[in-house]
């Protein structure tokens, strides 16, 4: 254990041997140049767990035996394999076991000159592998290589490649699409030479057939009508990782564009409105702030999925890895998860704000105050972020699926919080129409009165938080079904599901909550009016603010009036009562 090189021609000449081991030498760092030297019958050459820094020279090997198998494993402090490593090595076939090495690089050109027969890198730390050199190799292995996460171009790859074992699913879609490819690509240049084969061959007198000498004299016509090139693959794509791009359908690629652009520049439009506009920041006002910023990060979130499906069109397979596992991915499902729980929690307050409202009419008292309703959103803020936040903690996960939902319920607790997360949706879903109901029910009821703007509002808010509502119902149904390990339908049209449905609230609730109303109209104008803009429309609106404005101020007026004149009389009858009672 005391070695700590080996020299040049240590094993110099030795024609006879055929296999050489340097083992469990933790001392050695360096083997020079020219140390293997001459060895025309080696077949098989193994080092493993030294403590070597360098990557050893095997250009002077020079073996001539039919097959060569380098064995190298478990030496840790050797970090790149340069370039022309292995020229010379051998003439023949070489099988390279590279496992457990501390490899993060192989350079360009370092198998130049070698014919590698396989190749077996698992359980190392290289980021890519070499473009060139590895087009006579029949077998890839790369298994539990987890920074391996892009393949070299498939067509200096996978000419004579049959088995390939690798570390992601949608390494396999690379060859899956690639063969596909191919398969059309030799359709569509050689069908018409095929068809006319079989048209214009036909048997002889005698029985035979001329097939053969055509084979013979035109192999490479034989080769384009044959099958494609077949490759074995592991792990083979699944469920959640099916061998397509990042949205699947042309379709949803148009869609999530138009519903990502409405869905910021209208939430943008109502955030920049209510915050500059002058008016009180009444509790309508605040909870529609909430909902806008709830549903701005939904569009935030389909705009990365929108980004990221164009940059890895046709090839994801290729970027699927690098997404899924990686901080875009873990922030597009952080935006997606807070954004969907902030906006059920918020209209779940408004339907709750709206109901004690309309309930209590005659109760100013009772009415609910801007620190109450502060408070609620606050609780729903935390729990919006910690409900997020715990997929990037490791309950459950966001790179399960390219569309960075928390789709992975391996685990009994990633099971619990999908499951909790759904019916806590369900349970606001009921919350709502219980308060809607109560709200009809109190509007039609004659012996209730209420304020005509308190009613108009409720009828409103009614039918619209039902249609976001309606909309959730079909994701929560298949999601449910999917938690509960009884999936009614795959990732692929799941897909389809969650862009329709899943973000249309972050599209309708700005215009249908606060651009379409008149209140939202007259804050415009009279902001635009402050620019110079539209005068004639602002000064109308604030000729119509003045008149609302004076009437409130006579009905407070009148109303403490009335209060004063209750409570003057109160104690008239009080010192009358007393007086009797003296007397």
């Amino acid at each position: 254990d005391s070695i700590s090189r080996i020299q040049t021609q240590a094993f110099l000449s030795l024609h006879t041997v055929s296999q050489i081991f340097v083992h469990n030498i933790n001392s050695l760092q360096f083997i020079e140049k020219g140390a293997f030297t001459d060895l025309p019958k080696l077949d098989y050459l193994s080092i493993s767990n030294t403590g070597l820094i360098h990557f050893p020279d095997f250009t002077t090997l020079s073996s001539l035996a039919p097959r060569l198998i380098l064995d190298m494993a478990d030496n840790i402090w050797i970090h790149i394999i340069p370039a022309n490593s292995f020229q010379g090595i051998s003439k023949e076939s070489v099988d390279m076991n590279l496992v457990k090495n501390g490899f993060k690089e192989i350079q360009a050109y370092a198998f130049n000159g070698t014919n590698i027969n396989s190749l077996d890198v698992s359980s190392t730390s290289l980021i890519a592998l070499p473009h060139r050199g590895l087009g006579q190799m029949k077998e890839l292995i790369a298994t539990s290589a987890y920074a391996l996460k892009t393949l070299p171009p498939l067509k200096g790859l996978s000419e004579l490649l049959q088995t390939a074992e690798l570390t992601y699913p949608s390494h396999c879609c690379a060859f899956h699409t690639w063969r596909r490819k191919h398969r059309e690509s030799l359709f569509k240049n050689m069908s018409k030479l095929c068809d006319l084969i079989e048209i214009e061959i036909e048997p002889t007198a005698d029985g035979d057939s001329s097939i053969n000498d055509i084979n013979f004299q035109y192999a490479d016509l034989e080769l384009g009508c044959s099958n494609s090139p077949y490759i074995k693959c592991t792990p083979k794509p699944d469920a959640f990782n099916p061998c397509e791009d990042l949205l699947g359908f042309s379709f949803l690629r148009c869609l999530s564009w138009i519903i990502t652009i409405f869905a910021i520049t209208g939430n943008l439009a109502v955030l920049l409105i209510l915050l500059i506009s002058h008016h009180k920041l009444t509790i309508s006002r605040f909870l529609m702030c909430n909902l806008a910023f709830a549903d701005l990060c939904m569009g935030l979130y389909l705009m990365l999925i929108a980004f990221m499906d164009i940059h890895s069109r046709h090839e994801y397979y290729n970027h699927a890895t690098d997404w899924q596992t990686g901080p875009g991915c873990g922030i597009a499902g952080f935006l997606t998860v807070f954004a969907s729980e902030l906006s059920v929690y918020t209209l779940t307050v408004i339907s709750l704000e709206r109901w004690h409202t309309i309930t209590n009419a005659m109760h100013v008292n009772k009415r609910l105050k801007m620190p109450h309703v502060a408070t609620m959103m606050g609780a729903g803020w935390v729990f919006s972020l910690l409900v997020a936040l715990l997929p990037l903690a490791g309950v459950s996960s966001y790179s399960k699926v390219s569309i960075c939902l928390p789709m992975d319920i391996e685990t009994l607790g990633s099971q619990v919080y999908v499951v909790a997360v759904l019916i806590v949706n369900v349970i606001a879903f009921i919350v709502v129409c219980y308060c809607y109901i109560c709200i009809y029910i109190s509007v039609h009821n004659p012996e209730h009165s209420t304020r005509n703007g308190d009613t108009k509002i409720a009828k409103r808010m009614a039918i619209l938080i039902f249609t976001d509502f309606l909309c959730m119902a079909p994701i929560s149904f298949f999601a449910i079904s999917a938690a509960l390990k009884m999936p009614l339908i795959t990732v692929s049209h799941s897909k389809i599901l969650l862009i329709l449905f899943y973000p249309i609230n972050s599209l309708c609730n700005p215009f249908l909550y606060t651009i379409f109303t008149r209140a939202f109209r007259k804050d415009v104008c009279m902001l635009l009016g402050r620019c110079g803009c539209c005068p004639t429309k602002a000064d109308y609106y604030r000729s119509q603010t003045i008149p609302s404005h004076m009437s409130n101020i006579q009905k407070t007026a009148k109303s403490k009036s009335s209060s004063l004149s209750f409570y003057a009389y109160h104690l008239k009858m009080k010192n009358c009562f007393l007086h009797r009672g003296t007397t």
